[in-house]
């Protein structure tokens, strides 16, 4: 009896088997990021775009988004990348400069003066210094994008460095935190994604972010003048599509011709959106009654006065080729 059960037996587990192999016959990389899903937010369409475009490419590979944190905190996602625990992510650089302090040269006062001058940026010298930190951590870039943003605050409108004096503001990263400090300001750290709550408990009256994540993170319910980025923008941050190496070195030329191409699409798509999201900023925010302000030159060359007494010395005195990366970057026109 036994005899006669066990070739079935054996034929069911083969048959279980072969459906198994043609059920799990792409592999899937899961892509993780902090921003909200399904919302219209620009850096998580780029991420269902390039999900779209590896799925069209039919090489054997999909990606799985889980946009709002729903997989890995902000704060997590670099570290889970480059230990290869998570595949893919859009990450806003600075938030790993804990780990490579040269990302901070990613989030610089003053920097990328406008979004033509960013994607410059994106073929300089500069940036290939910042792609060799990216690698040598463990991760490879499948797109590069820059999103400008601005100020907004709950208790008076910012513009000069004295207009900062008192308020507790979260700056998003190191060399904007110096440089805040330096004009009075009390610090917060912490990502995006958690302002809204800061704000609404009292413990910020005051942000840096982005024009995307201005909108996004609904910040118009909770303060009462923004700095639009305007002609005079000093805040401009690198968040990129990377990859982890270890997934990278997992796949097959076809697919990684397939990311490329899928990183190059989504590029493109946020270029040609960037300096809209600066607009749709200033009207959502008018359309919920807060007062928009922009700084004047004036203002700008103050805000980067005292960066460079703060941020950018600070930089290159305690950055691993500081100098270099500054230099580098300030050298495109």
């Amino acid at each position: 009896m036994t005899r006669q059960i066990k070739p079935a037996a054996t034929a069911a587990l083969g048959l279980a088997i072969a459906f198994s192999g043609i059920a799990s016959a792409d592999t899937v990389l899961r892509a993780s990021h902090q921003f909200p899903g399904g919302q219209g937010d620009v850096r998580d369409e780029m991420v269902q775009m390039m999900a779209r475009h590896v799925a069209e490419a039919d090489v054997g590979l999909s990606i799985q988004v889980y946009p709002g944190q729903s997989l890995f905190k902000a704060n997590e996602q670099w570290g889970a990348l480059v230990r290869g625990r998570l595949d893919l992510t859009l990450l806003p650089l600075d938030y790993a400069s804990g780990r490579h302090p040269e990302f901070s040269a990613t989030l610089m006062p003053g920097l990328v003066r406008n979004h033509e001058h960013a994607k410059r940026l994106n073929d300089s010298e500069y940036m290939a210094m910042i792609h060799s930190v990216i690698e040598e951590g463990g991760a490879r870039v499948l797109a590069d994008t820059w999103l400008s943003g601005g100020f907004a605050s709950s208790e008076q409108c910012i513009t000069s460095p004295d207009t900062v004096r008192g308020q507790n503001i979260r700056a998003a990263g190191p060399a904007f935190e110096q440089m805040l400090q330096a004009a009075g300001a009390s610090i917060a750290s912490m990502p995006s994604s958690e302002v809204y709550t800061a704000m609404q408990t009292g413990v910020l009256e005051a942000a840096n972010t982005s024009s995307m994540s201005f909108i996004s993170f609904r910040l118009y319910e909770q303060v009462e003048c923004l700095t639009e980025p305007g002609d005079f923008a000093l805040w401009f941050m690198y968040e990129p599509v990377l990859i982890s190496d270890q997934v990278w070195q997992g796949l097959n030329e076809e697919q990684q011709a397939a990311l490329m191409e899928a990183g190059k699409a989504a590029e493109e798509f946020f270029a040609a959106e960037a300096a809209a999201i600066d607009e749709k900023m200033v009207e959502v925010y008018r359309e919920n009654g807060v007062e928009v302000v922009s700084m004047s030159e004036e203002d700008y060359n103050a805000w980067l006065e005292l960066a460079q007494e703060t941020s950018y010395k600070n930089f290159a005195e305690n950055v691993p080729n500081g100098q270099a990366i500054i230099d580098a970057a300030l050298a495109v026109e």
